[in-house]
């Protein structure tokens, strides 16, 4: 397992983690299998989607239309600190996403990518774990990309 290391700028960061899944894809030396990417954290996740800057500001305001930072929180009531919408964002969108490998690559279209999504209200330390799960390509695979 790869573990990479995030300093986020707190809620509404959004950093684009498809180079560091396509390496550790690369160094497990997996051709066909499975790569799940997973955030450490309960205020936090990882999605998939198109890394601009207009998706991404789309994004934290479907997620303030849904989970408002100022609403009512019961989390906020009991421990003060404010941050209930961060875990709902976050329970929301879910903590990890499985990618299929074909080829020793991870399987993403042409305008998706991997991100880690930060929903606490203070910048963080996180970390990201990746797992590679498979093996090298089977018979049936090398023939049909002959």
């Amino acid at each position: 397992m790869k573990r990479v290391a995030i300093r986020t700028e707190g809620e509404g960061d959004v950093q684009d983690l498809t180079p560091a899944v396509a390496e550790a894809v690369r160094a497990s030396g997996v051709h066909e299998g499975v790569c799940v990417v997973s955030a450490v954290g309960s205020t936090c996740a990882v999605t998939t989607l198109e890394y601009e800057p207009g998706l991404v500001e789309d994004l934290g305001a479907a997620l303030e239309r849904v989970a408002p930072k100022n609403a009512r929180y019961a989390h906020h009531e009991r421990w003060g600190d404010y941050n209930g919408h961060s875990h709902i964002r976050a329970a929301l969108l879910g903590p990890s996403v499985v990618l299929a490998i074909d080829g020793g690559r991870p399987v993403l279209g042409t305008w998706q990518q991997v991100v880690f999504v930060e929903f606490d209200t203070r910048p963080r330390e996180r970390e990201v774990a990746i797992q590679v799960v498979g093996g090298p390509a089977g018979p049936q695979r090398s023939k049909r990309n002959a």
